[in-house]
């Protein structure tokens, strides 16, 4: 797993890189306000759905199906072109991690294979379980040198064991390695950028930073826009603690244009309601 080292809580030390510590501090409070609002005491419920909904649209967009939001309410069937099956993966995967949350810390392998069965919504021997040595993978976002399969297997397996475990690393910190890794990594052969913002939902959620979900970073990772993200990413990968950083800043910075999103739904519903 690229920059965590080898303690027995190797995310733990990535909370005190330089900068980190202040976006844990300001997604904290950012996630804090939309918490606070006076709407989300008695329409919660309508705040998770809308979330959900502009999450998956985010990250739909990130996955080359940028649709207007009017659009993925009105339509009913995403059967049709590539776009369209990229959007209902995603209010698929939406609509699963929801379900997943107790087996995630059990079982964090069992979910990411369930996510890309859901996803990919097809009997294809090689749905819902990592790649082999040799099969292609479909993730025209991410050119990164693709890992060998035998790589893939042990950063799944560390990653796992690191999540069972638990540890102290605050929520964004674990978020944004588990999300950095499944790119990363594509174990997958397709729909690996849409599972591993799901993945990064999961985490936000099960943690408690988030347990309502009404703070989608996907929101935030679409309106920073793919050239900010795959740059981010790159510093992921390189496994620099410069780079660690940035990846886990700008993660931070999506969940609070997630929460800033939910926020003006709040607002929204309150004019509505006055």
């Amino acid at each position: 797993m690229s920059a965590t080292g080898a303690t027995a809580d190797p995310l733990a030390a990535l909370g005190s890189l330089p900068g980190v510590p202040e976006s844990v501090e300001s997604v904290r409070k950012a996630v804090d306000r939309v918490y606070g609002h006076r709407i989300m005491r008695r329409r919660s419920n309508e705040i998770t759905s809308e979330a959900a909904l502009r999450g998956a649209r985010g990250t739909a967009a990130l996955s080359g199906a940028d649709w207007a939001l009017e659009e993925v309410r009105r339509r009913t069937d995403f059967s049709g072109d590539d776009e369209a099956r990229a959007m209902g993966a995603a209010l698929r995967l939406t609509a699963e991690a929801g379900q997943l949350l107790s087996i995630w810390r059990q079982s964090p392998l069992r979910v990411l294979a369930r996510l890309h069965l859901v996803a990919a919504a097809g009997k294809e021997e090689q749905v819902g379980r990592p790649r082999q040595e040799g099969e292609p993978v479909d993730e025209p976002l991410v050119e990164l040198p693709l890992p060998s399969a035998a790589e893939v297997h042990g950063r799944l397996e560390g990653l796992s064991e690191v999540i069972i475990a638990g540890g102290s690393a605050p929520a964004l910190v674990t978020a944004a390695v588990v999300h950095g890794e499944l790119l990363a990594l594509r174990p997958f052969t397709s729909h690996n950028g849409l599972v591993a913002r799901t993945a990064e939902r999961i985490v936000l959620v099960g943690s408690g930073l988030d347990p309502k979900s009404v703070c989608p970073a996907e929101v935030g990772h679409a309106e920073l826009g793919r050239t900010a993200y795959l740059a981010a990413l790159d510093g992921y990968v390189s496994g620099t603690p410069e780079g660690v950083a940035a990846w886990i800043a700008h993660c931070g910075r999506a969940i609070e244009l997630g929460a800033r999103e939910s926020t003006a739904v709040c607002e929204a519903l309150q004019r509505g309601a006055a």
